[in-house]
């Protein structure tokens, strides 16, 4: 019911990305571009309020029941499990009755784990493993706008809270971040409790799922010897655990659910010996947490990934690597995340007194922390595929290239040979040269037949092409700028991007 309701308002107009969180390995939804009509999604709502209290309503039965054998696990953690699996219908209560139960039945699984065979504790494991990753999902899924508000959620708004009037300070600090401005009327302030009760919540639940994480591997590692693995693929949580040495890890690949994958650094140091007996584990989810601050960072179209080392007393194992020797990660954003179209650029009508036409990108837009930082992409598409370009840029200022100036901080030949299979010109700006910087200025100009054959075939030129003549252009373009970035979470629950390279 839950998936046709979806599928119905996504036929009329609405973003699946908006209203939810895809599984993983699930196919992209077909958009359809017709205006929403509105009397859809209130049909929607209606119906998601509804089966919303029916989830909730059935949910509140599962906290007392028994745990006997390891079949009562099975069991309790199936219907945790069904019960979580539309995670746009799970309230705070929902979520937080599931995380505890997932919890409380991971402990009781791990403390039977001996006496049971192998195809049980999987069974089991997986299962909750699923539940508690729908819990943290679902409680995330409003922090980071992945989906409407519910009728049920809306309670905290307004009630009075303790710990909110004595935290006011953080609330406040907090308030423009969730909500924007500088509205600071009841309406505001209603969505701020609610959105305070909901990082509560989350909180509360990131805690019981990294412990429930942990009883659960504890669980599955007796079951498992040398260069033996085990696999958790759900469409909830993808999780991987191998009992290796240290010395097979060098540049191992690791495999996760559809592009995500990790590869292992050919060298790295640490304290163990390459004989040592070590655990690995990979976590893949289908939504990135919202951290401390929903608006650090945009991570709200993103899965996320995690790679954990234990020793044969299941403590966390470091690793250091090198600026050279690095760690590889392809995190996969949401498949119904648009990526914005390419807009045309009437460039031929333009009358020019300058040698470049350029453009302003004002990156703080992207970035509310000083501590994080986005790599810039640039996508230029000629409607004359015949054409070259000389693309120049400057940090923070104007670029300026001319035979008494050279002003830039970056410039390359975009040549026909360098054209896509989408005849589509790439230039890309990593975010170790963006850090610490607010805008960037980035320029084209039109190279003639002459000038083409002249530097597209000159595969050893140092230094960029001089032009002093005003730009002219015999054809527009399409074009798109948009950025992309890598972040971890630290010790305080915040998104930080460094050490991290986006290539």
């Amino acid at each position: 019911m839950n998936k046709q309701n979806i599928e119905t308002v996504v036929e009329n107009g609405i973003s699946a990305a908006s209203i939810s969180v895809s599984s993983l390995g699930s196919a992209r939804l077909h958009t359809s571009p017709i205006p929403l009509n509105m009397s859809i999604m209130n049909n929607y709502n209606q119906k998601l309020n509804i089966l919303t209290n029916v989830r909730n309503y059935l949910m509140m039965f599962i906290t007392n029941m028994t745990i006997t054998t390891v079949n009562s696990i099975k069991l309790q953690a199936s219907i945790v499990a069904q019960l979580t699996d539309a995670t746009n219908q799970l309230t705070r209560t929902a979520s937080e009755l599931a995380s505890f139960k997932c919890h409380q039945l991971s402990f009781a699984l791990s403390e039977m784990a001996k006496k049971i065979s192998y195809e049980d504790a999987q069974f089991a494991a997986t299962l909750i493993a699923q539940c508690i990753s729908n819990a943290l999902t679902a409680v995330n899924r409003q922090l980071q706008q992945r989906g409407n508000d519910l009728d049920l959620d809306s309670t905290c708004g307004n009630i009075l809270l303790d710990d909110y009037d004595n935290d006011f300070e953080f609330v406040r600090s907090n308030l423009k971040l969730f909500i924007g401005g500088d509205d600071f009327s009841w309406e505001a302030i209603q969505k701020s409790r609610n959105l305070y009760c909901q990082m509560k919540v989350s909180n509360k639940i990131a805690a019981q799922f990294n412990e429930t994480l942990a009883a659960v591997t504890t669980a599955l590692n007796i079951h498992l010897n040398i260069a033996q693995s085990t696999i958790i693929n759900t469409a909830a949580v993808f999780i991987s655990l191998e009992r290796t040495t240290m010395a097979s890890l060098s540049s191992k690949l690791i495999r996760q659910v559809g592009t995500g994958q990790i590869r292992m650094s050919s060298i790295f140091d640490s304290n163990l010996t390459e004989n040592s007996s070590v655990l690995l584990r990979s976590i893949m989810q289908p939504l990135a947490v919202a951290g401390a601050s929903r608006s650090q960072a945009n991570t709200n179209l993103s899965t996320s990934i995690s790679l954990s080392l234990f020793d044969l007393n299941s403590n966390e194992i470091s690793i250091r690597t090198s600026a050279d020797h690095s760690i590889e990660l392809l995190i996969p954003r949401d498949p119904n995340s648009l990526i914005p179209p390419m807009t045309l650029q009437n460039v031929t009508s333009m009358s020019a007194v300058h040698s470049f036409n350029l453009y302003f990108v004002n990156m703080t837009q992207f970035l509310t922390s000083t501590n994080l930082s986005v790599s810039l992409h640039f996508e230029i598409r000629p409607l004359n595929v015949s054409l070259g370009y000389l693309f120049i840029y400057k940090f923070d200022n104007s670029p300026e290239l001319n035979s008494s100036i050279n002003q830039t901080d970056g410039w390359s030949l975009l040549c026909p040979s360098n054209l896509t299979n989408d005849s589509i010109y790439i230039r890309f700006i990593d975010n170790r040269h963006t850090l610490h910087h607010q805008s960037v200025i980035f320029g084209l100009r039109e190279l003639n037949s002459t000038e083409i054959e002249d530097f597209c075939s000159n595969t050893s030129i140092s230094n960029p092409p001089i032009m002093n003549k005003p730009f002219t252009f015999s054809s527009d373009y399409e074009l798109r700028v948009y950025t992309s970035g890598c972040y971890y979470l630290d010790a305080n629950n915040n998104w930080q991007s460094d050490g991290l390279w986006v290539s």
